[in-house]
């Protein structure tokens, strides 16, 4: 099964510029989380930070016991190797066939024959489509091809850990959807914690187990997938529903000024309203249920008191086969949230 990875006060900025402050957040063990946020709040530098490729200035990020940001470096070394990063642009070398790309961690970080190098590879191949094409060069395939070239790389050590850069990026809607059912098949078969960043809404609202979102260098929410997609969070809302009116601009946030324009201009419209949640993807057919599934249910019914009350009757209806038909949950009036 994956590991926890737990977030602490994480703040990052290069020079003057702050990227992100006080950012806090537990991954699950072995579930499928998203990271949203409009393009330049940080959501790579993020993915980075957990690996300890990138040193925050405060915080901690702890994985079995070790502080990626403040342990010794063999320690953050070691533990890295639990990890599986995706780049955004798959980071495949030009000269080499796709073959010895995803066989090249496992040339460089182990002692392993050719023989079980090459039956490692070509498992990995199979697992994300590529069977046939693993003599290929880079130049020589699509870009959704590259993509999963990247992620069997990810792949071939084995991590507990698999972190996703926009996935997503560069490809048509089609792609993307067979990207999305490959990772919740890939979670499936290996059980990993993940954590994928994009801005594409239909992985958003179809993939993860959980959703946050990063915005004006704050975690706006994390927490489980219906929190976020029940939110009237101005700044959820306009992200989820690709409206013009909102807290985001064409370059950077807007100004007060403009929002109360839009405000005054909209007032008999009411607020945004959230996009309707959509059931979550199923692994493929053939492969066995997710275990990760059973898990974050009886996860989150034990935090259904803690939740906003639109997210708890969202979560309500998703497993009202695992509540007591008798019981009658009492409705909170407040707003509530999640770290």
């Amino acid at each position: 099964m994956g590991i926890e990875v737990r977030v602490e006060g994480l703040t990052k900025s290069f020079g003057k510029q702050n990227i992100w402050q006080d950012v806090t957040l537990t991954l699950p063990a072995g579930e499928v989380s998203v990271m949203l946020g409009p393009s330049g709040t940080g959501k790579t530098v993020f993915l980075k930070s957990l690996i300890g490729l990138l040193k925050p200035e405060r915080g901690r990020v702890l994985i079995n016991g070790v502080d990626m940001v403040g342990s010794p470096e063999r320690d953050v070394m070691e533990t890295r190797k639990l990890f599986g990063l995706m780049f955004q642009d798959g980071a495949l070398f030009g000269s080499m066939s796709l073959f010895d790309n995803i066989a090249f961690p496992l040339r460089e970080h182990t002692r392993k024959k050719e023989s079980e190098i090459r039956r490692i590879v070509m498992e990995r191949i199979e697992v994300v489509g590529l069977l046939g094409a693993e003599g290929k060069l880079p130049g020589e395939i699509s870009g959704g091809m590259r993509k999963r070239a990247g992620l069997a790389r990810a792949l071939v050590l084995d991590p507990q850990i698999i972190l996703c850069d926009e996935p997503d990026s560069g490809l048509d809607p089609v792609r993307t959807a067979y990207i999305s059912q490959l990772l919740i098949d890939l979670n499936t078969q290996i059980d990993a914690t993940m954590l994928i960043v994009t801005h594409n809404l239909d992985i958003a609202a179809t993939v993860p187990d959980n959703m946050g979102m990063l915005f004006r260098r704050n975690l706006v929410t994390f927490g489980p997938r219906e929190v976020l997609l029940t939110s009237r969070e101005p700044v959820v809302a306009q992200f989820l529903t690709a409206s013009k009116a909102g807290p985001i601009g064409m370059s950077e946030e807007k100004d007060a000024a403009t929002l109360a324009a839009e405000a005054a201009g909209s007032a008999g419209n009411g607020p945004i309203s959230p996009r309707a949640i959509v059931p979550q993807l199923e692994p493929s057919p053939g492969l066995p249920p997710r275990r990760a599934v059973a898990r974050r249910r009886e996860r989150v019914l034990g935090m259904l008191d803690t939740l906003p009350p639109s997210a708890r009757a969202a979560i309500e209806a998703t497993y009202a086969e695992a509540l007591e038909p008798t019981a009658v949950l009492p409705r909170r009036t407040g707003a509530g949230g999640v770290s």
